[in-house]
């Protein structure tokens, strides 16, 4: 075959253990953002600190995802960590700004706050983020359950968070 993501095979569903498999996920989730046109998508975790949003492969698959349409919300309790340790991602955002909502839990325990991919076709969500374990699937349930968790914290216990850039008066 001459198109490599024909053979991509779908994102899996179950349980994760480990750092790795954790990070190829999220990988593997924004690759098929773009390859199934996900018109949304939340990320939140407590800092991001595992992510691997960084790289360049992950920077590509968000540049490639954005577009008309498309809308992302972060959210997390300390933006700092990522900003120091996500540098191509932190230009993304400030290129995407108008597609981006981000919000921060500040006063969020590390260990509440979800560490979650949601879209409106797939999940992912770690239940223990210190181990990298968690599971993940497209079935409607779990995408309802972990939505609707999402939504008390960005409606209820967050605000605005971590601006494209700061402006001095």
């Amino acid at each position: 075959m001459d198109d490599a993501v024909s053979v991509m095979p779908p994102l899996p569903t179950g349980r994760f253990e480990g750092r790795e498999a954790f990070q190829q996920l999220v990988r593997d989730a924004l690759a098929c953002a773009v390859r199934e046109g996900w018109p949304e998508l939340v990320l939140s975790d407590a800092d991001f600190h595992d992510w691997p949003l960084g790289e360049r492969a992950v920077a590509e698959s968000l540049q490639q995802w954005a577009r008309t349409g498309r809308r992302l919300t972060l959210l997390a309790a300390d933006y700092a960590p990522l900003q120091r340790r996500h540098a191509r991602f932190v230009q993304w955002r400030v290129r995407w700004d108008h597609i981006i909502v981000c919000r921060r839990a500040g006063a969020a325990d590390a260990l509440e706050l979800p560490s979650a991919i949601w879209s409106p076709q797939w999940v992912l969500q770690r239940h223990d983020p210190l181990r990298c374990n968690g599971v993940a699937g497209r079935e409607p349930e779990r995408r309802i359950l972990l939505r609707e968790a999402l939504d008390e914290w960005l409606e209820r216990k967050s605000g605005p968070g971590f601006p494209a850039s700061t402006l001095g008066l």
